[in-house]
């Protein structure tokens, strides 16, 4: 058999539960994916936009309605090892992608403040644009459950606020375009599990900034620290990550004191005598 097969395969047989049901579940439960679709499927060369690419290439399979796939690598402006192992994954998965070369890294570097800040919005309004020049109405990325319980949690510490990854959202700035996560429930120890099963090896954020935290072994990234944090926390109770998702869904607006409703701060005293809160 040979070796993309033997992916396609994993992700059905051996990775079922933990991937392709997952996966299925998450557009079925959030409505991602709708008849006569045309997703752009965004692909950054990680480990977690390939095995995306993977599902969406089995549920074009075996879906019961039509829809279009665009397989989209934005190159931000990889370092040529860095491109070579995308396209070699690329050739061996059997993924029939576009790449689109851009000079966003070399933009963002030159910030001092805050280059990944910058580097997230351009990559992000580089693939709406690429997107739509593809004729999509929707736009695939590969975040994750561990990514939206670190993004909650985030927020809650280094914001001062409440708020989650949504599974999908409208664009403020392109007309009819859609945001859609359909890796919602799979756990990223799943997506490396299956990895290592299937021996692969992908890049990471590939970035000089990320390279350089690498080899320095700094733990300064937000988000690395907060996956720490997590981890830790789940010694105190095994329940913690499945809470943390859990709560963005058990909200109770009468027990908080105040929230944010299209722009407008609203607080609890707003209504506070017209409601009659009473003692608990």
């Amino acid at each position: 058999m040979e070796k993309y097969k033997e992916i396609e395969r994993s992700i059905i047989t051996t990775y079922r539960g933990k991937l392709w049901s997952k996966f299925i579940k998450a557009i079925k439960e959030y409505q991602l994916i709708k008849p006569n679709d045309k997703i752009c499927v965004c692909m950054s060369g990680g480990k977690d936009s390939f095995v995306m690419a993977k599902l969406f290439q089995e549920l074009k399979r075996h879906s019961d309605f039509e829809f279009e796939v665009e397989y989209l690598v934005m190159n931000p402006g990889y370092n040529q090892k860095n491109l070579d192992v995308i396209k070699n994954n690329l050739e061996l998965m059997k993924i029939d992608a576009v790449i689109k070369d851009t000079d966003i890294f070399e933009i963002a570097n030159l910030q001092e403040k805050s280059p990944c800040y910058l580097c997230a919005k351009m990559r992000r309004g580089a693939l709406y644009k690429l997107a739509k020049e593809l004729g999509c109405n929707k736009i695939a990325l590969g975040h994750h459950f561990d990514d939206v319980i670190e993004t909650t949690l985030m927020n809650m510490l280094n914001v001062g606020s409440f708020q989650t990854m949504l599974p999908k959202l409208h664009s403020q700035n392109y007309e009819k375009m859609e945001l859609i996560r359909p890796l919602y429930y799979i756990r990223e120890k799943d997506i490396i599990n299956w990895k290592n099963y299937n021996g692969l090896e992908f890049i990471a954020c590939a970035c000089k900034l990320t390279e350089n935290i690498l080899k320095e072994n700094i733990t300064s990234s937000q988000r690395l620290n907060t996956k720490i944090l997590i981890k830790e926390l789940t010694k105190y109770n095994p329940f913690v990550e499945k809470n943390i998702f859990k709560s963005t869904t058990n909200v109770y607006i009468d027990k908080i004191l105040g929230y944010k409703k299209d722009g407008q701060n609203i607080s609890f005293l707003d209504n506070y005598d017209k409601d009659d809160i009473k003692t608990e």
